[in-house]
Order: structure tokens, then sequence, then C-alpha cells
């Protein structure tokens, strides 16, 4: 069973107009969606063996706190993967090393949407964001499938979860509420 994890980054900033798209960092609701999904990820035991990152500096800061908290074996920083269709991004899937069994990958809209929906299987495509929706800054979906990495096909692909930043939040706050009450 492989598994394969997309992160969209968190919420890039746009103080500075200027600065080129590929060095926008995070905002300061995209650093804290970015600790929350980090909480996650480790809430729920996930352990990617490679991390296969953009190299935009949203997605470098969006996988700061991932790497704090999960450790990951490898990380790889790939320029392949930023800016890219979906069909670019298969490519970088397929050429997946076949021991690593759990893949995360950071990076944007809308090639990372585009992949996810054509990655899901008929019973999942209903449970991501439509075509003409967004996949959100700082969402995840876990998709798994029997096989070999250079074997995915579109449509085979079971989707686990998809989870949002807004989400994590909420969640957050009703266990502080349940944790406050006598």
């Amino acid at each position: 069973m492989k598994t394969i994890h997309l992160l969209r980054h968190a919420k890039s900033s746009w103080k500075e107009p200027w600065l080129d798209d590929h060095e926008r960092p995070l905002s300061e609701r995209g650093r804290a969606a970015a600790s929350a999904i980090a909480r996650h990820m480790k809430r729920t035991a996930i352990a990617p063996d490679i991390v296969l990152c953009s190299t935009a500096v949203r997605t470098k800061e969006t996988l700061e706190p991932i790497a704090k908290k999960l450790r990951p074996a490898k990380v790889i920083f790939e320029a392949g993967i930023y800016e890219v269709t979906e069909r670019e991004l298969w490519k970088h899937v397929g050429a997946l090393p076949e021991h690593a069994d759990t893949v995360l990958m950071i990076g944007h809209n809308p090639g990372l949407h585009n992949l996810a929906l054509a990655l899901a299987d008929a019973d999942s495509v209903g449970h991501l964001p439509p075509p003409e929706g967004k996949f959100p800054s700082g969402a995840l979906a876990t998709f798994s499938f029997e096989g070999r990495w250079r074997e995915l096909r579109p449509r085979s692909a079971h989707l686990v979860s998809f989870v949002r930043p807004k989400e994590l939040a909420a969640a957050k706050h009703k266990r502080k509420s349940r944790a406050a009450k006598p």
C-alpha cells in the first residue's frame, strides 16, 4: 500500500507586492495554518518517507513546522513542481523510489488541485473541491493505492482524508471548550 499526501502551501503574504512570486513568504495566518497542519500530521501519525517540496519560499515555510514535528527521513526541494501542470506533477510521482511507501508533496495550485482530482477514484472525487472550485491554501489531501509509483494511473487512488486548516482551527477550539467545562 502506498500513500501520497498532497499539501498546498499555506496562505501567502501580499504585504510586499513587488516580490517575485517565487519569493513570497507566508502570512501570519499562513504560519498558523502550517503549524496546525503539522500538529494534525503528528496527531494522526503521518510519517512520510520522502517530502517533495517546491522551492518557493512559501512552500519551504509551510514545510518548516512539519519537518520539526515529523522529522522526515528525506526532503527533496524540487524546482520542477513550482507552477507546473498536473501532467508535470504526474512525472514526479511516477519517478518516486519504490522503497518510499509514504510521500508528502508540497506544492501549488492549479497543478496540485488538478492532480488530486485526477488521482481520486469514483468514490473519492466528490469529497474534493470541484474543478471550478479551489484547493484551499494549507489543505491536505491523503490518498492511498495498491501498486508501484510508476504504475499509478488516473482515478486509481482512494481519498483517505481531506483536511482544511479552518476545520483544524474549529476542532481545536471545540477541544479547548470541552476541556474548560467542569
